[in-house]
């Protein structure tokens, strides 16, 4: 039982490396969704993994035990090594949700304050356009109130001209319309649930960044300015003063490796098929899933076998 509620925490130590290889392979909207829902089920399957390996430890106290109605001791195999690993998960349970919890709150505060840095300033259609000499853009999800932004400096625009204004607009609105925000969120929260989860973030949001580039170059039926667009914004950034650091749910228009995506929008075309490690990261998942679901049910009927009463009844 130990051993299947174990496997679901090493199985997304495989995910950056189907991650990295799915971002290269397949069309980007397609990675997106793939990477995104393969790292909240391996959170999911991390978390309540944990859960279960908690269970133990806790029906060892007695008084805890009597609330179970435990005649006897849960056995769930070697004694020594069940309460080790339950205390290690008990452990490992309770820094992941302060830090879930510490995080939550601290990305919650910079998005706040990004939204009340611009909510002042007049805008049209959407598009804030913000007095800052440094070369910036990004689009910012609308809340419960607040409207989604595109927001862009006055940096940027000096330092692209007309059409290249306008693919990053159709850019930055791609986002918005895609909710690429939410993927980055979702991948966010499960890569402070897993350490190995948090490196695929990079592979979401580069995903995010190439879905936003294939939009704008279809809707300026130009790839080469699209590229163009890419590279003078991100040489612009660089050039420039830093920006503050954004909320990770902000796309920017110069994240991610820019010389992939300008590549990638030069010489390859989208890959519209499903590819082999897309097979691969459903097995993963699948995997991890029925090994928590196995091990739940051995645990439970361990707890059945504890209380007295018959297992198979």
């Amino acid at each position: 039982m130990i051993a299947l509620l174990l496997l679901p925490l090493a199985l997304p130590w495989f995910l950056p490396l189907l991650a990295r290889r799915a971002v290269a392979r397949v069309h980007p909207e397609v990675a997106l969704w793939a990477i995104t829902v393969s790292a909240a089920a391996l959170a999911i399957g991390v978390v309540a993994c944990l859960g279960a390996l908690l269970l133990p430890v806790a029906l060892a106290v007695p008084a805890l035990a009597a609330v179970a109605h435990l005649v006897e001791p849960l056995r769930a195999g070697p004694r020594v090594l069940v309460l080790g690993v339950s205390v290690m998960a008990a452990g490992t349970l309770m820094i992941t949700c302060v830090t879930v919890a510490r995080r939550v709150w601290s990305e919650s505060r910079r998005l706040g304050a990004v939204r009340g840095g611009v909510a002042h300033l007049p805008h049209a259609g959407g598009l804030c356009v913000v007095d800052d000499p440094r070369p910036d853009a990004f689009a910012l999800p609308g809340g419960l109130r607040g409207q989604a932004r595109i927001v862009v400096t006055t940096g940027m625009l000096r330092a692209l001209d007309a059409r290249e204004r306008e693919t990053l607009l159709a850019h930055e609105r791609a986002h918005l319309a895609g909710r690429h925000h939410l993927f980055l969120a979702v991948v966010q929260l499960a890569g402070w649930c897993h350490p190995a989860l948090a490196a695929v973030v990079p592979q979401v949001s580069f995903a995010a960044e190439r879905a936003a580039d294939e939009v704008a170059a279809r809707a300026t039926g130009d790839r080469k300015l699209t590229a163009r667009a890419v590279g003078r914004a991100a040489l612009a950034a660089t050039r420039g003063p830093g920006p503050g650091q954004l909320p990770v749910v902000a796309a920017g228009a110069v994240t991610g490796p820019v010389p992939a995506r300008v590549k990638a929008l030069l010489f390859q075309a989208p890959v519209r098929r499903v590819a082999p490690v897309l097979l691969a990261m459903a097995l993963t998942c699948s995997l991890a899933a029925a090994s928590a679901f196995s091990g739940a049910v051995l645990l439970h009927r361990g707890v059945e076998v504890a209380q007295g009463e018959n297992p198979s009844g």
